[in-house]
């Protein structure tokens, strides 16, 4: 089952519970991965779908966080639409298993100890296999800190 037939699912249970606030979250979230299907002109893949709803994450976290003090009404509904988005995306990588990962670029590279010069290669390899799994600015860090060892 897609993520559209999911959302739009979900869309239908808060329509029938009368939660105006859920239902125009999952909405806004449909109408997205919708207008991707539309422009990809076929379906979506399954990754496809879920950097879409980590798009949305992504631009309600940054209302929230761009959002004047005073304008709690603001804050609370990009709150709200963050906190059912989550419920549509996949659970993020932790640190341990990106090392993994990073580990396994390293000897395909075939770089023992790596150095700054080296990140542009491994980023390179490294950012498809993690795309939409992870946080790049998660995989960055990671990667910076197994560099200073």
């Amino acid at each position: 089952m897609s993520k559209i037939d999911l959302v739009r699912a979900a869309m239908v249970e808060a329509m029938k519970a009368k939660d105006k606030p859920r239902k125009d979250a999952l909405s806004m979230l449909l109408s997205a991965l919708k207008n991707a299907q539309i422009d990809k002109r076929e379906d979506l893949t399954e990754d496809e779908e879920n950097a879409i709803v980590k798009k949305e994450i992504r631009q309600t976290q940054e209302t929230y966080d761009s959002a004047p003090a005073n304008r709690d009404d603001i804050r609370e509904e990009a709150a709200g639409r963050i906190a059912v988005y989550k419920e549509f995306a996949p659970e993020d990588m932790g640190v341990e298993q990106i090392r993994e990962v990073i580990a396994g670029v390293l000897k395909e590279l075939e770089i023992q100890t790596p150095t700054n010069g080296d990140k542009g290669k491994i980023m390179k390899v490294l950012m498809p296999r993690v795309k939409g799994k992870a946080d790049g600015k998660l995989v960055n860090e990671t990667l910076a800190e197994m560099m200073k060892k």
